[in-house]
């Protein structure tokens, strides 16, 4: 089985810079694998409440990470930063799925990709059964779908 090529820049519709730290290299000498999916994590959800409006984690349904997973192509280190494309590849009833490209330098071909996916779950329940996308974060990721 081949495996996918690495994503491109022109793939993804919004974007964010993010910068790396001392402290997210390892002793390998690039990013530690934690530090990919902390920055993952960061920029959907600062999409979401910049595109919504809203504090994201007071709506009645809130996004749960159900799966996030990524494929590394080349290091990322310090002190560079990195521009974090985001692009949504399915909006079901009840999930959103990402796909999320970090690109550090000039070059067009990215250094990791990764898998992101939100469930919603009732935020008025305790128990928090899964539930319909709010129509507010259906509006935020729709101008990203591909």
């Amino acid at each position: 089985m081949s495996r996918p090529p690495r994503p491109h820049r022109a793939e993804f519709p919004h974007w964010e810079q993010v910068t790396t730290r001392w402290a997210d290299i390892d002793v390998y000498g690039h990013m530690n694998n934690a530090r990919y999916f902390e920055i993952i994590d960061t920029v959907v959800n600062n999409h979401l409440v910049a595109a919504t409006g809203v504090d994201i984690r007071e709506l009645d349904a809130i996004g749960v990470v159900a799966e996030v997973g990524c494929r590394y192509f080349a290091e990322v280190g310090y002190p560079d930063p990195v521009d974090v494309g985001v692009v949504v590849d399915r909006i079901g009833d009840r999930s959103v799925s990402y796909r999320i490209g970090l690109f550090q330098g000039p070059g067009d071909e990215a250094a990791a990709e990764g898998r992101f996916v939100h469930v919603y779950v009732d935020n008025t329940d305790p128990a928090r059964p899964s539930t319909s996308v709010p129509a507010a974060i259906r509006d935020a990721v729709a101008p990203l779908l591909r």
